[in-house]
């Protein structure tokens, strides 16, 4: 497997080789021929001031070969670092500032030299002028101008040459100066690239490792040291950490859910092995074996509702997980009238009244009719199943700031403030009621609040002095 951060670390590494490459060209170039421009310009300038001068010098003294002329000219080539040389139109050499390599009366300058500053009027380029520099000197950088224009006509000409040694150890010099700082630079990017590198895998690597933990079942790890990043890094630890807890929460309710169905499958299915047995050993006697047949059949209804009543939460999270569901407008006043009728034969067994306090008028909502009338459903049956003989159901509707309030209330025992919070979750049966509530599976109220949540409304119960209620909302059409 090829690693993230080698490769992370090779492309930043590329990058500022190649970068430094070209940097490196492109200064190389532009600094030699700076300083090769800065020369020429320098040696014209002072090629055209010895022009003038010896102009001047010819015009007031008629003679530019005598020792003053000399002495001054190879002052000025001193101070300027070049040669000097003086010759007339025809090429030949009247002065020259070196007479240690060369200076004679035959000495000429080539033709193409005097050709292109009659035509042009100057001359700059390399040159040993001819056989005039010996190998000792070498080729030459040479500006030539002319001197004593009279009419067009020039006298002669002044040539300034300097040795290419000085202008190319200059920029050998300024490419050693900017060789070296750019490997320091380099090294300085390629530890920062390395310590970059590493600061940016470092959690991708911690976030793997809490990864393989949770596949070996270990849902407490967490990504800690990043809470004070600001960056995608940061978002991507918390995000990590936030499903962490999810999983967490999710492995406690799935080991929640099988303790909890365990627990209700293993009564009935005790219940009706243990009687089963006994009717087939003879240890129930012939005269209550119908009473003990009539209990496994009870039995085996309630493992029937609860089989039942599982599938329907499960088709309930199926579909909280993939869509909302669709809603429509329905009259609610209906649909609890048709709930109450069809709990007319468990209201009149508990001997109970309904009083009911809803408008005459249809009241609409939005909502699915089903759903909705599931809730109810589910709501009026565990009332009237919790409720004292005799007592009266109350169904209430109140309108409020656009929501229908629908309240389901009895009179029986009081739930405990403890429990409250937690009547809605899966399985759960108020202590209070596990010995008569033989038939039930713990899963009415959680199926009401799912129902609810996908609806996008809220439920809420109170229990007071006997009196509990539990109310609901559907936002009106």
């Amino acid at each position: 497997m090829k690693s993230l951060y080698k490769r992370q670390l090779t492309m930043m590494l590329g990058v500022v080789l190649v970068s430094f490459i070209l940097l490196s060209a492109a200064y190389m170039m532009l600094s030699y021929y700076y300083i090769i421009s800065e020369k020429r310009d320098s040696m014209e300038a002072n090629a055209k001031y010895f022009a003038t001068f010896t102009e001047y010098y010819q015009v007031r003294d008629g003679d530019i070969q005598n020792e003053y002329y000399r002495q001054f000219m190879a002052v000025l080539a001193r101070i300027s670092d070049s040669f000097i040389i003086v010759a007339d139109m025809a090429g030949d050499v009247i002065y020259a500032s070196d007479g240690v390599y060369f200076y004679s009366e035959d000495q000429v300058i080539p033709e193409g030299i005097m050709q292109q500053v009659k035509e042009v009027g100057f001359f700059n380029g390399m040159t040993n002028l001819g056989t005039m520099y010996p190998e000792i000197v070498g080729m030459r950088y040479m500006v030539a101008v002319p001197y004593g224009v009279d009419m067009n006509v020039p006298k002669g000409i002044v040539m300034v040459s300097a040795d290419t040694s000085s202008v190319s150890e200059m920029w050998r010099s300024t490419a050693t100066i900017f060789f070296f700082t750019a490997v320091v630079v380099l090294m300085i990017a390629v530890i920062v690239s390395l310590l970059t590198s590493a600061y940016q895998i470092r959690p991708l690597n911690e976030m793997a490792e809490a990864a393989n933990k949770f596949g070996r079942g270990d849902f407490e790890v967490r990504l800690t040291g990043y809470e004070n990043r600001e960056d995608e890094i940061g978002e991507l630890a918390e995000a990590f950490n936030f499903m962490a807890s999810s999983l967490s929460k999710v492995e406690a309710n799935r080991s929640e859910f099988i303790a909890n169905i365990s627990h209700e499958l293993k009564t009935p299915m005790t219940t009706i092995s243990g009687f089963a047995e006994g009717i087939l050993d003879g240890t129930i006697p012939p005269e209550r074996q119908n009473e003990f047949l009539q209990v496994i059949v009870l039995e085996t209804r309630r493992l029937s509702r609860l089989v039942r009543r599982m599938l329907d939460l499960s088709r309930l999270n199926a579909l909280a997980e993939t869509a909302v569901t669709a809603q429509e407008q329905f009259d609610l006043t209906e649909v609890i009238s048709r709930v109450i009728i069809s709990l007319e034969g468990k209201i009149n067994d508990r001997e109970l009244d309904v009083e009911t306090r809803m408008p005459e008028d249809p009241l609409m909502v939005w909502g699915d009719p089903d759903a909705v009338t599931q809730v109810i459903y589910n709501l009026m049956d565990n009332a009237a199943k919790f409720a004292a003989k005799g007592t009266t159901l109350t169904v209430q509707i109140t309108k409020k700031d656009g929501k229908a309030y629908t309240t389901v209330g009895n009179l029986g025992a009081t739930i405990p403030a403890e429990e409250l919070p937690i009547l809605f979750d899966r399985f759960h049966k108020a202590d209070y009621s596990r010995s008569s509530d033989r038939e039930g599976v713990g899963l009415g109220l959680y199926i009401v609040k799912t129902l609810l949540g996908n609806l996008k409304e809220s439920i809420s119960v109170t229990s007071e002095d006997g009196v509990t209620q539990f109310t609901f909302t559907l936002t009106l059409a």
